[in-house]
Protein backbone atom coordinates (compact mmCIF):
# COMPACT_ATOMS: atom_id res chain seq x y z
CA UNK A 1 0.00 0.00 0.00
CA UNK A 2 1.40 3.35 -1.04
CA UNK A 3 1.43 6.05 1.60
CA UNK A 4 2.26 9.72 1.08
CA UNK A 5 2.68 11.87 4.18
CA UNK A 6 2.99 15.63 3.92
CA UNK A 7 4.53 17.92 6.51
CA UNK A 8 5.77 21.48 6.86
CA UNK A 9 2.57 23.48 6.67
CA UNK A 10 1.74 26.26 9.08
CA UNK A 11 0.63 29.82 9.66
CA UNK A 12 2.86 32.53 8.20
CA UNK A 13 2.61 36.17 7.27
CA UNK A 14 2.56 37.44 3.72
CA UNK A 15 6.05 37.58 2.26
CA UNK A 16 7.40 34.74 4.38
CA UNK A 17 8.49 31.27 3.26
CA UNK A 18 7.61 27.66 3.96
CA UNK A 19 9.02 24.34 2.87
CA UNK A 20 6.63 21.45 2.45
CA UNK A 21 7.83 17.88 2.39
CA UNK A 22 6.22 14.63 1.33
CA UNK A 23 7.56 11.24 2.37
CA UNK A 24 6.57 8.24 0.26
CA UNK A 25 6.45 4.64 1.39
CA UNK A 26 6.88 2.95 -1.96
CA UNK A 27 9.90 1.07 -3.28
CA UNK A 28 9.36 2.37 -6.79
CA UNK A 29 9.32 6.04 -5.80
CA UNK A 30 11.97 6.84 -8.39
CA UNK A 31 9.56 5.70 -11.11
CA UNK A 32 6.90 8.22 -10.12
CA UNK A 33 6.03 11.62 -11.44
CA UNK A 34 5.30 13.66 -8.32
CA UNK A 35 3.22 16.79 -7.94
CA UNK A 36 1.74 19.25 -5.49
CA UNK A 37 -1.83 20.47 -5.54
CA UNK A 38 -3.54 23.04 -3.36
CA UNK A 39 -7.19 23.24 -2.37
CA UNK A 40 -8.66 26.37 -0.86
CA UNK A 41 -11.96 26.19 1.04
CA UNK A 42 -14.88 25.91 -1.32
CA UNK A 43 -12.65 25.54 -4.37
CA UNK A 44 -11.45 22.70 -6.53
CA UNK A 45 -8.06 21.14 -6.11
CA UNK A 46 -5.58 23.26 -8.07
CA UNK A 47 -2.31 22.22 -9.67
CA UNK A 48 0.83 23.78 -8.23
CA UNK A 49 3.90 21.99 -9.60
CA UNK A 50 5.25 18.66 -10.83
CA UNK A 51 8.62 16.95 -11.11
CA UNK A 52 9.56 14.00 -13.26
CA UNK A 53 11.03 10.72 -12.02
CA UNK A 54 14.65 11.87 -12.15
CA UNK A 55 14.14 15.45 -11.05
CA UNK A 56 15.45 16.63 -14.38
CA UNK A 57 12.18 18.21 -15.46
CA UNK A 58 9.84 20.43 -13.52
CA UNK A 59 6.62 22.24 -14.31
CA UNK A 60 4.71 24.97 -12.52
CA UNK A 61 1.33 26.61 -12.61
CA UNK A 62 1.73 30.13 -13.96
CA UNK A 63 0.78 31.80 -10.69
CA UNK A 64 3.54 29.91 -8.83
CA UNK A 65 6.40 30.40 -11.28
CA UNK A 66 9.31 32.21 -9.70
CA UNK A 67 8.00 31.78 -6.16
CA UNK A 68 7.75 28.01 -5.70
CA UNK A 69 10.39 25.35 -6.32
CA UNK A 70 9.72 21.64 -6.44
CA UNK A 71 12.52 19.13 -5.82
CA UNK A 72 12.95 15.48 -4.96
CA UNK A 73 15.41 13.13 -3.30
CA UNK A 74 14.99 9.61 -4.63
CA UNK A 75 17.44 8.23 -2.09
CA UNK A 76 15.13 9.41 0.69
CA UNK A 77 11.81 8.92 -1.12
CA UNK A 78 10.86 12.54 -0.59
CA UNK A 79 9.55 15.42 -2.65
CA UNK A 80 9.57 19.01 -1.43
CA UNK A 81 7.99 22.32 -2.28
CA UNK A 82 9.87 25.46 -1.33
CA UNK A 83 7.41 28.34 -1.16
CA UNK A 84 8.74 31.91 -1.20
CA UNK A 85 7.05 35.27 -0.92
CA UNK A 86 3.79 33.72 0.18
CA UNK A 87 0.55 35.56 -0.44
CA UNK A 88 -2.82 35.29 1.32
CA UNK A 89 -4.25 33.71 -1.84
CA UNK A 90 -1.78 30.83 -1.40
CA UNK A 91 -3.77 29.73 1.64
CA UNK A 92 -4.87 26.15 1.01
CA UNK A 93 -4.56 22.54 2.01
CA UNK A 94 -1.57 21.28 0.03
CA UNK A 95 -1.51 17.71 -1.22
CA UNK A 96 1.32 15.59 -2.49
CA UNK A 97 0.40 13.33 -5.42
CA UNK A 98 2.14 10.70 -7.51
CA UNK A 99 1.66 8.52 -10.55
CA UNK A 100 3.77 6.23 -12.72
CA UNK A 101 6.05 7.97 -15.21
CA UNK A 102 3.92 10.14 -17.41
CA UNK A 103 4.70 13.70 -18.33
CA UNK A 104 1.38 14.70 -19.80
CA UNK A 105 -1.75 16.33 -18.36
CA UNK A 106 0.25 17.28 -15.30
CA UNK A 107 -2.46 19.57 -14.00
CA UNK A 108 -5.22 16.96 -14.07
CA UNK A 109 -5.77 15.67 -10.54
CA UNK A 110 -7.68 12.65 -11.87
CA UNK A 111 -4.48 11.41 -13.53
CA UNK A 112 -2.71 10.80 -10.21
CA UNK A 113 -2.96 7.46 -8.47
CA UNK A 114 -1.55 8.29 -5.05
CA UNK A 115 -2.46 11.09 -2.66
CA UNK A 116 -1.46 12.25 0.77
CA UNK A 117 -3.77 13.63 3.43
CA UNK A 118 -2.59 17.20 2.98
CA UNK A 119 -0.85 19.85 5.05
CA UNK A 120 -2.45 23.22 5.75
CA UNK A 121 -0.78 26.45 4.70
CA UNK A 122 -2.33 29.66 5.96
CA UNK A 123 -0.95 33.04 4.95
CA UNK A 124 -2.11 36.10 6.82
CA UNK A 125 -1.99 39.60 5.37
Amino acid sequence: QVQLVESGGGLVQAGESLRLSCAASIRTFSYLTMAWFGQAPGKEREYVAAINWSGGSTDYADSMKGRFTISRDNAKNTVSLQMENLKPEDTALYYCAGRPRSWSSLGAARMYDYWGQGTQVTVSS
